[in-house]
């Protein structure tokens, strides 16, 4: 019963103007592939319907991991457009009104976090009927519950409200109720892993490289932080231990590599401060400079980081995220001590001592009161999580000031409001 990921290779440009086209129903009917009925008729179907939710999430323009690490960095001034003749991606660059209901960036986000919902509930809704083994079936309940949280916790950062559920004219809950919902996903899973143990049938069925266990305590620490529920971000924090990415190879390729650094002909990074403002920009000494960004000709600062190669893996996850969750954690709940005891485990930390590679090697720092450490902590956040997708969703929860910005949200897709009418009005920034 093994399933190659390979397989899942097929063009998926195609498949996202075919989900554009039916989004706002929240219908996803691939006419090249199996009828819906027949993609969860059997185990080895459902099986490969749930492994197909990293592909989707992962590989090429059309993924969501693409096209969120382009809107967050565009959109704070991480990076810019390099090509003129890149329209959509110039629209993230140029931001407000520039940014229009029709970008393809934003309309493919939008419809793959749509499409991964869909099949992932067709996944959870038929599990127990359709896979006998419980612990084959405990599996594919963590892995596709894993790819929904990350679905709706990345619509979360860039809507101010995302779908409640997936069909015709659904309603709406707030980005904020997202993030919470994205938890109980998460602990749907954890509930089912708590009762039984992943076969390894299952695990050699799926991509090498993603750690599920690890994966959804990061997201829980992760969407508990963005909602607010300190305690519950600390603790989920606590239980991450090692690393998980999401792996490439020669035809599932890495798409920041692949798209932008090898071209050179999409967007670049604008310089060494990063996106920061004066105050808040990089120590000349900050270790984690370099290995975000190369030094060149043309261009004079590229990308570099996790997108250097065809095959480099993604990290689902920094060691370095779960630390500053918890500094942050602690600094929201007024314990400074150890807020700035965790925030000093990512400052001081050497680049060998991170299982990335990722470490600042800089002298600990100091603050004497909660705003000063919350600064420091946005500080080392942006630059240890650089091009992470999370900049918006950072900007906004620290306050920091809407010129550093071009949004803070994105607008409604067409495809959503032209058949719903519980959709909410576009934000006006």
């Amino acid at each position: 019963m093994k399933m190659y990921f390979n397989k899942y290779s097929r063009s998926f440009l195609a498949g996202v103007l075919l989900l554009t086209a039916a989004s706002c129903k929240k219908e996803y009917a691939d006419p090249s592939g199996p009828s819906y009925d027949q993609a969860i008729s059997s185990p080895n179907a459902l099986a490969d319907l749930t492994v197909g939710l990293q592909n989707w999430y992962t590989a090429n323009r059309t993924s969501i991991l693409y096209t969120s690490i382009t809107t967050g960095s565009l959109l704070t001034g991480e990076t810019y457009v390099v090509n003129a003749g890149n329209a959509d991606e110039g629209q993230l660059y140029a931001g407000g009104a520039s940014l229009q209901n029709t970008n393809a960036v934003v309309t493919g986000m939008w419809s793959v976090s749509n499409k991964i919902i869909f099949d992932a509930d067709r996944v959870l809704n038929n599990a127990a009927a359709i896979i006998p083994d419980v612990n084959y079936r405990t599996g594919v309940i963590a892995y596709a519950s894993l790819f929904k949280a990350l679905a709706i916790g990345n619509m979360s950062m860039f809507w101010t409200n995302v779908p409640d559920t997936i069909g015709t004219n659904v309603p709406f809950i707030t980005n904020q109720e997202g993030y919470r919902k994205a938890v109980r996903v998460i602990n749907g899973a954890l509930n089912v892993l708590a009762q039984d143990t992943i076969s390894a049938g299952f695990r050699a069925n799926i991509p090498p490289g993603v750690n599920i266990v690890n994966s959804l305590n990061a997201l829980k620490a992760r969407y508990s932080l963005f909602a607010g529920d300190y305690d519950t971000a600390l603790a989920a924090a606590n239980k991450v231990s090692g690393t998980s990415t999401f792996n490439y190879n020669t035809v599932i390729t890495n798409p920041i590599f692949t798209l932008v650094t090898t071209t050179n002909n999409i967007y670049q990074i604008v310089d060494s401060a990063m996106g920061l403002p004066v105050g808040l920009q990089p120590d000349l000494a900050d270790k984690r400079v370099p290995f975000y960004i190369n030094r060149g000709t043309n261009p004079k600062f590229g990308v570099k980081g996790f997108y250097t190669a065809l095959a480099q893996g993604i990290p689902v996850f920094l060691p370095g995220e779960m630390t500053l969750i918890k500094a942050e954690c602690y600094a929201r709940k007024d314990d400074l001590g150890n807020g700035l005891t965790e925030l000093n485990k990512v400052v001081t930390k050497q680049p060998g001592a991170d299982a990335f590679g990722v470490g600042a090697d800089l002298p600990a720092e100091d603050a004497a009161t909660k705003d000063e450490l919350l600064a420091l902590i946005y500080k080392h956040r942006h630059i240890e999580l650089f091009m992470s997708g999370m900049e918006l969703e950072d900007q906004r929860r620290f306050n920091r000031p809407v010129t550093e910005r071009k949004r803070s949200w994105l607008p409604f897709p067409f495809v959503e409001r032209n058949d719903n009418t519980n959709i909410p009005p576009d934000p006006a920034f």
